[in-house]
């Protein structure tokens, strides 16, 4: 027992004595002493490895590697940023890029039309997007306020700026082909005159360097898919021998009116005369009988003469059909004579009113051509006895001019 009081008791005074001297330790000797700072135990020594030159060096180029990554992944960012914001252009602009040039020819061309703002952001931009190799020549409209990126997908896609001829339906291959030769956005010239009736009218889209031969060439394959559709979807019953003979008929309907409603009348007319065996007498195979495709002087007028004069196109003298068109016809002229209207209709005659009137009997139509003089202001005549005879110099009995 004593020996663990002994025991206790002094391990209880060696505790007390470390307390003491920690205490004293730690006690300021003077007021002095007081206000110095405590000593802090110096660092741990690095390693020799640490400290060696190599290490040092590698350090130092993974510092300056960083603060490269950092600074040219901001600069992407930025230019990044650049390239796809809108631009200043206020409005639209046209450009050539011209064949044979390269991209820093194409970036100072846009920089000087001031559609980019600077050419070296432009082709770091076409570089980074690997597209340097695909930028197409041509004539561009250049929207207004159009990125940087957006330019270089438009000259990627080879969007040029689209110019547009418009043919209007009835007319000539020859009046076509001085169209052509009056804009000036074509070159080159028509190598031949195509036949009439091989030409679609429509409107034809080009870019700049087009050619007038390539819109023909255009225009004739246009016809011949039109008129394949057109003719296998025919009514059973046309008394056409061919799609030829449709192409010949839809240009006399093409002449005789230019109402899209009344073009399948139209042509209902003149195939109820096929099937009678009955002339078609029409004006406009006059006039093309006689004018051919120069066409009719605009201030020519038809006489009695005329519509007896004996050409291979004047169907007063003629039985069936021309040879050939005599005008070049639109698709609703094609589409109205594959498909007519089923009327039992013979005669038509201008109401006055831009439109005709139609009948299915000759005393019907006589009166309808009594009203149109009352229109026109001229006096009655007595109708002729015979449907084939003219009534008198412009208006044939069956049909009027649609002109």
């Amino acid at each position: 027992m004593s020996d663990l009081r002994d025991g206790g008791f002094s391990d209880d005074a060696d505790g007390l004595s470390a307390r003491l001297a920690s205490a004293n330790r730690s006690a300021p000797r003077s007021p002095a002493e007081a206000i110095q700072p405590e000593q802090v135990p110096p660092p741990p020594q690095r390693s020799r490895a640490v400290r060696h030159p190599l290490v040092v060096f590698l350090n130092f180029l993974l510092t300056i590697a960083i603060i490269a990554v950092v600074v040219i992944g901001g600069g992407l960012l930025y230019g990044r940023m650049q390239f796809q914001e809108p631009s200043s252009l206020a409005q639209e602009r046209t450009i050539d890029v011209d064949k044979g040039a390269g991209l820093r020819d194409i970036a100072d061309r846009l920089q000087a039309e001031g559609a980019i703002s600077s050419k070296w952001l432009f082709i770091a931009g076409v570089w980074l997007n690997r597209q340097q190799n695909s930028l197409k020549a041509g004539e561009y409209l250049i929207p207004a306020n159009a990125s940087m990126s957006e330019i270089m997908n438009l000259l990627v896609e080879g969007k040029s700026k689209y110019y547009a001829v418009t043919i209007p339906e009835g007319l000539t291959s020859e009046q076509i082909v001085e169209i052509l030769n009056a804009d000036p956005t074509l070159l080159g010239e028509v190598n031949q005159v195509p036949p009439d009736g091989a030409l679609l009218p429509e409107t034809y889209q080009f870019t700049r360097g087009d050619t007038r031969q390539n819109i023909i060439a255009r225009m004739q394959r246009e016809r011949d898919r039109v008129l394949t559709d057109v003719w296998s979807r025919r009514a059973s019953d046309l008394p056409l021998k061919n799609a030829e003979e449709l192409v010949t008929l839809a240009a006399i309907v093409e002449k005789e009116t230019a109402l899209a409603d009344e073009r399948s009348r139209v042509a209902a007319v003149f195939i109820n005369r096929l099937r009678l065996n009955m002339r078609l007498q029409s004006d406009p195979t006059v006039i093309y009988g006689l004018f051919g495709g120069k066409g009719k002087p605009p201030d020519y007028q038809l006489t009695k003469t005329d519509l007896e004069k004996e050409t291979a196109f004047n169907t007063y003298v003629v039985d069936r059909l021309p040879p050939a068109p005599i005008a070049n016809a639109g698709k609703a002229a094609l589409e109205a004579v594959a498909n007519p209207s089923r009327t039992r209709d013979l005669f038509f005659v201008a109401d006055g009113t831009g439109g005709h009137a139609f009948a299915e009997t000759y005393e019907e139509h006589l009166r309808n051509v009594a009203r149109w003089r009352e229109i026109e202001g001229e006096p009655a005549e007595q109708p002729a006895e015979q449907p084939a005879e003219p009534l008198e110099a412009d208006e044939p009995l069956a049909l009027s001019p649609a002109e």
